[in-house]
């Protein structure tokens, strides 16, 4: 069934391309925008009722936040592409809400927040807007996109770095969505150029320019990456490129864990990292 529906998309924007360039570009943009809402079960209900819920707004549409705890240190966690808060339950559950306060959204078109699209800037905004609200934050725990939003993000607002930053399974470039994009619909050459013109039309940049390893150069925090070799979503070759470019990072690379790296020996690697003491010199690799 995934594959007629797949099927049937890129042939509708290869037709659509040939009677009308611009409406296709705008819909191909629209579909490779367009997460898949995961459900809200009642057993996530349960786990996201113990925190202390609210909103804000971006575009006009309201992001579903949460908190836990009220401590000095400050963390904000960020999910991946069709995800939610509830992704962060074991973290949360161990974290002492004495030492720490604990934040988490759900993206624009995820979770219980408005929308029905999303892309890296848009994540990048809604993130900036969020620390506008709360203030700079101490430690960053991410996973997928919300890696790369999360290197992104402080690429473009260093003065907001800060002290740690956590990425889990963190895709590499724009380009790779693009290609997986374009080979999964079997899109004509003319339908990928146009919907490539819609992207830089709609975020400033073209798709070469959101590179993760680009970004990763700027960030002066702490860095630990963890990636599994058996990720069928984002190569760990990824991690790899970030951790070279990264001066202050540490790289684990895992096996047989895949791209959702739900394992306590990720957890207890996570928590040693967050908790250590602050180097005062680089790590050399």
């Amino acid at each position: 069934m995934k594959t007629l529906i797949t099927k049937s998309i890129g042939i509708y924007l290869n037709s659509l391309h040939a009677l009308a360039p611009s409406i296709a570009g705008k819909h191909g943009f629209a579909i490779f925008c367009k997460p898949i809402r995961g459900k809200i079960l009642d057993h996530h209900k349960t786990f996201l009722q113990t925190g202390e819920s609210f909103t804000f707004t971006i575009h006009g549409q309201k992001i579903q936040t949460y908190q836990w705890g009220n401590g000095k240190k400050k963390l904000l966690f960020l999910h991946g592409w069709s995800s939610h808060t509830f992704r962060w339950k074991n973290y949360i559950e161990k974290l002492s809400k004495d030492d720490y306060t604990i934040y988490a959204f759900d993206a624009p078109g995820h979770g219980l927040s408005e929308g029905d699209f999303l892309h890296v800037p848009l994540y990048a905004k809604t993130v900036k807007l969020f620390l506008d609200e709360v203030g700079k934050v101490d430690q960053v725990i991410s996973h997928s996109i919300g890696s790369f939003t999360t290197l992104y993000t402080y690429h473009l607002h260093p003065e907001l770095m800060p002290e740690k930053i956590v990425l889990l399974a963190p895709p590499g470039e724009a380009e790779d969505f693009f290609s997986f994009y374009t080979k999964t619909l079997n899109l004509n050459n003319a339908v990928t150029r146009t919907i490539r013109h819609h992207f830089e039309k709609e975020v400033g940049q073209p798709p070469s320019y959101f590179s993760a390893k680009l970004f990763a150069k700027s960030i002066t925090a702490e860095g630990l990456i963890i990636h599994d070799e058996d990720d069928q979503d984002t190569h760990a070759d990824n991690s790899k490129n970030i951790h070279a470019a990264w001066g202050k990072s540490e790289l684990m690379i895992t096996q047989g864990l895949g791209h959702h790296l739900k394992d306590q020996r990720i957890y207890d690697k996570v928590f040693q990292f967050i908790h250590q003491p602050i180097l005062t010199n680089p790590i050399i690799h």
